[in-house]
């Protein structure tokens, strides 16, 4: 079937290359236009029924009328000369307020919104909230709705926040906006000069090395051009088949496609082009369709079993119990295999058209290539496989050696520490100066009546002035009852920022505790707010893991016997790919938890790296066990044969993989904690799995174990002449006795 469908591709490239053109735009488009329509904002919706903070906060939806589109938003109000507060000033605050409430706010339209994007004008709910005990400033309530991630959202709230600012400035005010969307766009702007600058810096050192390896423009804008076409009609499927089944996609979710795809698909298109070369060098006669025909069908088998690989990877996600995984996981897998389907028709079609113009000016294809440093590995790898062997385990070793000790980070800061000063960072500072940190961010206890008696502030009392006396726990609001008087509202401001792991660790001992102690007979009681919901999301994100992992594994240990017709191979590959992700986990806890004395690595990096550099790295592993395995059916030793492997495969391996670690590199020079841990990561992860795992370990294993690395199934030394073997395809294999 993989040959039938590259086959087809090369012998109609031009409709091939027309129906991508059309389709794939298109999806590109509509997918783009979409895309915030298919997200599901907040991460507590995520989490299943049985956690107490969904529990709390589907109570607030349904009997306090909580939107959960809603993006809440504290903007500060003080006297511009700085002079405390009169009740004149707060009664002025309070009718702006008011005015506020009843004017409707309308989305800018400007030359990037999308053709097809939601409108986001609306009427926003402003209240007055506080005000400070020393009178320094009064606080008001705001709540917009929308995506916080959609650039519509973003505009209409920074006409909100302008027209508030020239409103109270005429009125002798200054004021400051802090909390949820103010500090994204804040962080937004403040990141968009430098996301620009390391973006176009990124890609001209993706386009020049590949200039300098091929040393041909063509060749360096074709796969770039290819991999964001296939990409962008991928992420378009995803976003049409959410939207179609109604299925919410987590915030990040499509930023992970791109980036997998454009990992993945730069791997592909360079695994093809550097074959191709390889081919055209080797018969000169042979026209571009016919060598793109040959080595689409041959490499494509090798593209497939690293896709299917990565799919499998990625699927395991769906028996996690966190939404946000179970659903990253299909779509992510849902969006490989359209990469895949476009691996194996529009770059073989591209290949076919151009043909040797695809190098052009270079003259390499007119004389065999000097000996050069992949040669020279392969000769080492060769000539002294245990040494290497010794040498990679000590050095993965060490690195995995510092996952002991290792500490998990919940905070959304990434763990303390750096980010940028924005104006929403620098008033909820002014703003915990004078009150506790959580009175931007509540945290909630919701109670209601199971014995079908009312509630009252009196029957509610005893809990409250338990929480009163928790240490941790600076202001405890009055009382909210609804309407009917069966569910009520006590909202905590914590001394410490919801967003840290001090009031996650208070939320899940002393709070949820004192109200278990003093929840009045005949009511239930659930504590909701962000410290609540991530202190469960930390809960279930360690009980997923530790069923995700061993899941994975499995899952793709038998796909690699599949594929491989091997037990030992697999083996040895899912044992250096795990040793590979426990190295760079171990060094990522060096340098950020030990060295910069952070609290501990991001939660979200053990599943980053899972994704990415056992993903890829499988990948990098497959190429090079395919291609080994194609020279140990020529005549010869096997320690040849590996040493041929290498020196063919490790130029494509190495140039994808500084491709890869430039590009997640670029993520360390970025201000926010998390991502830079990410960035740092996953940059040293490729750069193992690609020079280490894939060019030293896996070839020098293969050198010592020679053909018995493919038992129970071999490929049969035969006398054939190698270059049949090339034209004919894979060779015959023998069950070993």
């Amino acid at each position: 079937m993989i040959r039938a469908l590259t086959g087809f591709s090369t012998r109609s490239p031009w409709k091939v290359i027309a129906l991508w053109a059309v389709l794939g735009l298109a999806a590109a488009v509509l997918g783009q236009a979409f895309v915030f329509r298919a997200i599901q904002t907040g991460s507590g919706g995520f989490l299943p029924a049985h956690y107490d903070s969904a529990a709390a906060l589907k109570i607030a939806e349904e009997r306090f009328g909580a939107d959960p589109d809603a993006n809440p938003l504290t903007v500060l109000v003080a006297r511009s000369d700085e002079a405390p507060l009169t009740a004149a000033d707060e009664q002025r605050i309070d009718a702006q307020a008011a005015q506020l409430s009843r004017q409707r706010v309308v989305m800018p339209r400007t030359e990037d919104t999308m053709p097809l994007a939601q409108d986001h004008s609306q009427v926003p709910r402003v209240s007055p909230a506080m005000t400070a005990p020393d009178r320094s400033f009064r606080l008001l309530s705001v709540e917009l709705s929308g995506n916080p991630a959609d650039p519509g959202v973003q505009d209409t709230y920074r006409a909100f926040r302008d027209s508030v600012r020239d409103a109270l400035a005429e009125e002798g005010l200054r004021t400051g906006f802090t909390g949820g969307i103010a500090d994204r766009v804040d962080s937004t702007d403040a990141e968009k000069t430098r996301s620009a600058i390391v973006g176009g810096a990124m890609l001209l050192v993706i386009v020049l090395l590949h200039v300098f390896v091929f040393r041909s423009a063509l060749a360096a804008l074709l796969p770039l051009l290819a991999v964001t076409v296939i990409g962008g009609a991928a992420a378009g499927v995803v976003v049409g088949a959410a939207l179609l089944t109604g299925t919410g996609l987590a915030e990040s979710t499509p930023s992970l496609i791109s980036v997998v795809l454009m990992g993945i698909g730069i791997d592909y298109f360079l695994f093809l082009l550097f074959r191709f070369r390889e081919q055209l060098r080797k018969y000169p006669e042979q026209s571009g369709r016919e060598a793109a025909a040959l080595v689409a069908g041959r490499v494509g088998t090798a593209i497939t079993s690293a896709a299917l690989t990565i799919v499998a990877a990625f699927a395991t996600l769906g028996v996690a119990s966190f939404g946000q995984f179970r659903v990253l996981g299909p779509a992510i897998a849902l969006s490989v295999l359209v990469m895949l389907l476009g691996s194996l028709t529009l770059m073989p079609a591209l290949l076919a058209v151009t043909g040797r113009r695809m190098f052009w000016p270079s003259r390499s294809l007119e004389r065999e290539p000097r000996a050069g440093s992949a040669a020279r590995m392969g000769d080492r790898v060769a000539r002294r496989p245990v040494a290497l062997v010794l040498a990679s385990l000590a050095l993965l070793g060490t690195l995995a050696a510092g996952v002991m000790g290792i500490r998990i980070d919940y905070g959304q800061g990434g763990g303390g520490g750096g980010g940028e000063r924005t104006a929403a960072v620098t008033t909820a500072a002014e703003i915990s100066r004078a009150l506790p940190a959580g009175v931007s961010d509540p945290t909630s206890v919701f109670v209601t009546a199971s014995d079908g008696a009312v509630l009252t502030p009196e029957r509610l009392g005893g809990l409250s002035g338990a929480l009163a006396r928790v240490g941790g726990v600076g202001r405890v609001a009055d009382t909210v009852l609804t309407e009917d008087r069966r569910a009520a509202r006590i909202d905590l401001f914590l001394t410490a920022d919801p967003q840290r792991q001090e009031a996650r660790d208070l939320v899940t001992g002393p709070l949820r505790a004192t109200v278990t102690a003093h929840t009045p007979a005949g009511t239930e009681a659930h504590v909701g707010g962000t410290a609540a919901v991530f202190a469960d999301i930390a809960t279930a994100v360690d009980k997923d893991l530790r069923v995700v992992f061993p899941v994975a594994a499995a899952l793709i240990a038998l796909i690699l016997i599949a594929l491989l017709r091997s037990l030992l191979a697999p083996v040895i590959l899912l044992a250096a790919v795990g040793l590979g992700f426990a190295a760079t986990l171990g060094a990522s806890t060096l340098v950020f938890q030990h060295a910069l004395d952070r609290p501990g690595v991001d939660f979200t990096l053990p599943l980053v790296l899972f994704l990415f550099v056992v993903a890829l790295g499988t990948d990098y592993n497959i190429l090079m066990s395919d291609r080994i395995r194609e020279e140990m059916a020529r005549p010869g030793p096997a320690r040849a044969a590996v040493g041929r492997a290498v020196r063919h495969t490790a130029p494509a391996i190495a140039t994808a993989g500084l491709v890869l670690a430039a590009s997640f590199g670029s993520l360390a020079v970025t201000p926010a904690p998390s991502t830079q841990q990410i960035g740092f990561a996953t940059a040293l992860g490729i750069i193992l799995s690609a020079f280490v795992l894939s060019i030293v370990l896996v070839p020098a294993l293969a050198t010592v174990l020679g053909r018995s690395l493919w038992w129970p199934v071999r490929p049969r030394r035969s006398g054939a002449d190698a270059d049949d073997t090339e034209q004919q395809g894979t060779p015959e294999r023998v069950l070993v006795g």
